[in-house]
């Protein structure tokens, strides 16, 4: 094998695909890159079994093959050479020979055929978006995704697509974030659980561009992704994802709007009062036109006043300030609207659409 390509791009592309290098393995392989040149290509792959990433970049093949190399040994000489033409050689007892500029290493390989392949799948039923648009629903609910492994399904969030909508729904057991949109066409109708590690990973690797688009593909147990030159492959997580409609169309007995602003800072105010180990509630008190919040720990006390528009029941709750501020840091508007029901109910928070609707579980605030 040998081929010519550029520096900066080799770096950029090995990057990526260092995102589904195992860490923890048994196996040398898998932390290994797979090289494949052929018809102007380098493809690179790495694949842990559970992710999977190839990347091609263009390049000028002289001699076409394939070796699996050491990924963090390559990708640490890649990008410690100068911005200038990489040459690359493999020899017949599959040792690498890398030079750029007056640089020169020379790294064992294993055969390419001791590589994991990625699964082969077919490109039918897929679903477009925007790069923009799959970043923003990951970033704007990956928040509320468990990190308790024991509770595997609520390590991953649930893309439900029913015709021309899409519905992406994460939770943990103490809060719930759900955003909601509408697609260009219409597909069929399909749910799936797509690990948070996963969408982590794509949305770092994703353009947040409106004009680039994703190509997403849902198969029996896995999720593909297209984008610019990368493929992206994961594991589904497997099971029946929890059924939140009951509680969506729950009513209420307690409207609030605010101004969002206004109330971030207020909670971040009292969230300066809060020790990890202690895991204070704020506590929220709605009487007419006013919005009370009090903070008591050992660090001290805060009380607070917001003027609000309010419509029902008077109501006083305690909530996780850090899930609070979590939901405010992923809504875009100016003013926002709580629904209450009573105190031991979940406080929602959602814009009258419904493209954004957001959970949290009230705090046993007791005699405080």
């Amino acid at each position: 094998m040998k081929v010519i390509c550029n520096q900066s791009e080799l770096v950029n592309s090995l990057g990526t695909a260092f995102r589904a290098v195992s860490s923890k393995t048994s196996f040398p392989i898998l932390e290994c890159f797979l090289l494949e040149a052929k018809d102007s290509n380098l493809i690179i792959t790495a694949n842990d079994m559970e992710l999977g990433i190839e990347i091609r970049i263009l390049c000028r093949v002289d001699n076409p093959g394939r070796i699996a190399v050491n990924a963090k040994i390559f990708y640490d000489i890649i990008r410690k050479l100068p911005e200038d033409i990489v040459f690359i050689e493999v020899d017949q007892d599959y040792v690498i020979y890398i030079t750029c500029g007056k640089a020169k290493f020379k790294i064992a390989g294993l055969p390419g055929n001791d590589f994991p392949p990625l699964p082969a799948y077919e490109r039918v039923n897929g679903v477009k978006l925007s790069q923009f648009t799959l970043k923003e629903l990951i970033s704007k609910t990956i928040f509320a995704v468990s990190l308790n492994e024991a509770d595997q399904i609520r390590t991953g969030e649930c893309f439900e697509i029913t015709g021309n909508k899409l519905r992406v729904i994460a939770l943990d057991g103490h809060r719930a974030a759900i955003r909601n949109i509408e697609m260009k066409e219409e597909y069929n109708n399909q749910t799936a659980v797509i690990p948070g590690k996963t969408l982590l990973e794509i949305s770092k690797i994703l353009s947040g561009n409106v004009e680039d688009e994703v190509n997403i593909f849902f198969m029996k147990n896995l999720v593909i992704f297209e984008m610019n030159h990368t493929i992206v492959l994961s594991r589904l997580i497997e099971g029946r994802f929890y059924n939140l409609n009951p509680m969506l169309n729950s009513g209420y007995t307690t409207k609030v709007t605010l101004n969002k602003r206004e109330f971030s800072d207020c909670i971040d105010r009292a969230s300066l009062l809060v020790k990890e180990s202690e895991r204070r509630p704020v506590i929220i008190d709605i009487k007419d036109g006013v919005l009370s919040v009090n903070m008591k720990s050992s660090l001290g006390t805060m009380d607070d006043e917001l003027t609000i528009f309010k419509e029902g029941n008077d109501i006083t709750i305690g909530l996780n300030p850090k899930f609070i501020m979590d939901v405010l840091r992923s809504i875009d508007d100016e003013d926002i609207t709580l629904y209450l029901t009573t105190v031991g109910n979940p406080c929602f928070i959602r814009d009258s659409e419904n493209s954004y609707i957001y959970l949290i579980l009230p705090v046993n605030i007791g005699n405080r």
